[in-house]
């Protein structure tokens, strides 16, 4: 009942930036922890940044002080703004949202983010 649809990914030279947008629709009575995933090819899929309801955030080690992840509850959306992208952060960008007392995961269809000169 609950879809994750992403947006915002492309492609952008090293230095540059992004901005990635994940909305949820349908059937929400709440949504607690978001989050975004990456996967690049060969690799294995790995958490880039949580947030909690309250906004209390987590980063990899890769990527902080580059991105930061923010959360519009009122939209249903979260955001992750990445700066100074290396072609290293190239991977699929996955959101996921849990959703409801338990805390159901949701995952969005991934977007790519492709960082190349």
């Amino acid at each position: 009942q609950v879809q994750l649809v992403e947006s915002g990914g492309g492609l952008v030279q090293p230095g540059g930036s992004l901005r990635l947008s994940c909305a949820a629709s349908g059937s929400i009575f709440s949504i607690n922890a978001m989050g975004w995933y990456r996967q690049a090819p060969g690799k294995q899929r790995e958490l880039v940044a949580g947030i909690t309801r309250s906004g209390i955030t987590n980063y990899a080690e890769s990527v902080k002080g580059r991105f930061a992840i923010s959360r519009d509850n009122a939209k249903n959306t979260v955001y992750l703004q990445m700066n100074s992208l290396k072609p290293e952060d190239t991977a699929v960008y996955y959101c996921n949202f849990g959703i409801g007392v338990s805390s159901r995961p949701y995952w969005g269809q991934g977007t790519q983010v492709t960082v190349s000169s």
